[in-house]
């Protein structure tokens, strides 16, 4: 092999054999076939090794580089092993890349915004399903499409929702029973799931009036890790007097035992701006330009707290009265948002965004149907109704102040939606209830209950109202046995909150009503209620919430350890 390689390396150096010892010039030109053998014997000895065969067994049929002159130098080799080092960097890095996009295949992806909505519901334009949200008409889509302003188009749905119409479009689990279902609570909830792989700060808004029905104790699972400001709205639909001062510690109690971590708690109004000032300060503090998402139940009003919002801050930021003239829609209907509307209302940077509620199944707006959820709604400040009072007439006809055993052996019913068989209590036990006044409250005794409920359904106890929702009605088939104990005769025991509607007080004694030491002491903890409501519908056995004038001589500050001072989040008013 050697030197046959050889020979082929003096071909174009030969000359004449006669030349070879005549001129001596020609005598450095024939000694250099020596020094390239010393080099091929090098090479020929390197290709020999062990390690050679192995790196180059797969490569047998390739042709050789070269040897001699033609053989690559040792800076070539050097530049040919750093490519194949780039290579496998290369396909590495691809590898990775490919491991990644099966894991984000189950990622959810962000709702586009390519597609233009109605900024009133945030529901996709559409010219081809007058009743379905988003539609409107082809001419108008035409002309606004052609001038660049779908993003200033309202639909039909939206239009007919501010004149006071109520058009359902939600169903599925959580939905509403009546009219078409466009969409289904999951898939309003899948369009939230993206938060949870951003960063944002969360503004969560909770209701006052349905405070454990509208709490989303789970809302990590939408959030995430992001900071949380939790807003408390409609104060001002709680009774007069009301020591703020109080709810707001009690608010801050029942968010620490729920073992939600926030940066700061408000209570609010969007009709009268009480407390928004406030939320635009920690908005702008903890904002940090990242884009701001308002998150909360259905019909917990988001769209009228966004409203006030933008009001507050059109005052001192242009970029938000601009954005007043294409607010979000806002009316009695749970559902009214149908997907996330993106608004301009920050000049430093960053979006505030309206997102549809979460619809959940266990609250009484699940049940009744879309005609009668304006009479879940309260309109005007509460007045807590007692049971029994002076001037109580019972619904079976006869009239009186209360028996000899008090409450004992009478049921009562909030409406035609619950039920509160009263079992075992105290003698000057007092019931008081808070929620929407269009709700009638009837008691009679329990043993003709079930006749009074059947024969008055739909008449007396409303809701439902309409004849055909009544007889489609499932009845008042969840039964809850409560048991109440309470140590303190001078406070209200607690309250039982039915969820999506309101809540009623349980005082061991009126207020009004004084008993011995003895009979007191005899009779502690002797309280036993039996409460009815429809079957997905939760209730929630609390603390009582302070309202009135009467709440703040009676509720009680808790003593805090410093480490509690540091930790527990502060609320603003």
């Amino acid at each position: 092999m050697a030197l046959k390689t050889l020979s082929t390396f003096l071909t174009p150096l030969s000359v004449p054999h006669h030349l070879t010892y005549a001129n001596p010039k020609f005598l450095k030109v024939g000694t250099k076939p020596s020094l390239i053998l010393c080099e091929l014997s090098k090479s020929q000895d390197y290709q020999e090794t062990p390690l050679a065969d192995t790196q180059f067994s797969n490569y047998e049929q390739v042709e050789p580089e070269g040897t001699g002159a033609a053989a690559p130098t040792p800076g070539e080799r050097f530049l040919e092993r750093q490519k194949s080092f780039e290579a496998a960097k290369l396909i590495l890095k691809e590898s990775k890349k490919e491991k990644k996009k099966k894991k984000k295949k189950d990622k959810p992806l962000k709702a586009s915004m390519a597609v233009a909505g109605c900024y009133g519901c945030g529901a996709p334009l559409q010219t081809w399903e007058v009743d379905a949200p988003g539609y409107v008409e082809l001419e108008t889509y035409e002309l606004k499409k052609k001038h660049h302003q779908l993003r200033t188009v309202l639909c039909r749905r939206c239009q007919l929702l501010s004149h006071g119409q109520m058009i359902t479009a939600v169903g599925g689990h959580g939905g509403y029973s009546g009219g078409k279902s466009f969409i289904t609570a999951e898939q309003l909830r899948e369009k939230l799931s993206h938060l949870r792989h951003e960063k944002a700060l969360i503004v969560k808004l909770v209701d006052i009036i349905d405070f454990n029905g509208s709490f989303l104790s789970r809302i990590r699972d939408l959030a995430g890790s992001n900071p949380i400001i939790l807003v408390v709205t409609k104060i001002d639909l709680l009774p007069r007097d009301t020591d703020l001062n109080c709810v707001g510690d009690w608010v801050i109690e029942a968010t620490m035992k729920k073992k939600l971590n926030v940066l700061s708690v408000h209570l609010t109004s969007s009709k009268s701006l009480v407390g928004i000032t406030g939320v635009v300060s920690e908005i702008q503090k903890e904002k940090k330009g990242r884009d701001v998402y308002i998150l909360g139940s259905a019909n917990v009003g988001k769209s009228a707290f966004i409203n006030a919002l933008l009001k507050t801050m059109a005052a001192r930021d242009p970029v938000a009265a601009a954005a007043q003239k294409y607010k979000p829609i806002q009316s009695a209907v749970p559902g009214t948002t149908l997907g996330p509307i993106q608004i301009n209302a920050f000049l430093g940077g960053g979006k505030l965004y309206d997102t549809p509620g979460i619809h959940l199944h266990h609250r009484q707006t699940a049940v009744v149907a879309s005609e009668d959820l304006p009479a879940l709604a309260p309109q005007s400040r509460l007045r807590g109704r007692s049971f029994p009072n002076s001037q109580l007439v019972l619904d079976d006809g006869a009239a009186g102040t209360s028996s000899v055993d008090g409450l004992n052996g009478f049921s009562i019913f909030w409406g035609g939606l619950v039920r509160i068989d009263v079992l075992k209590v105290l003698q000057g036990t007092c019931l008081t209830f808070y929620g929407p006044k269009s709700l009638q409250i009837h008691m009679v005794p329990t043993e003709k209950a079930d006749e009074f409920y059947k024969k008055e359904l739909g008449v007396l106890l409303t809701p439902p109202c309409a004849r055909e929702k009544v007889e489609s009605w499932g009845g008042l088939e969840s039964e809850n046995d409560l048991q109440i104990r309470f140590e303190d005769m001078e406070r209200p025991a607690c309250d039982v909150a039915i969820s999506g509607l309101g809540w009623f007080k349980v005082e061991p004694v009126c207020r009004s009503l004084k008993m011995s030491e003895s009979e007191s002491a005899e009779t502690a903890g002797e309280l036993h209620l039996a409460v009815r409501v429809p079957k997905p519908v939760e209730i929630f056995v609390r603390p009582p919430l302070p309202v009135g004038k009467v709440g703040a001589e009676w509720y009680q500050y808790r003593e805090l350890t410093d480490k509690e001072e540091e930790t527990r989040p502060k609320w603003y008013f």
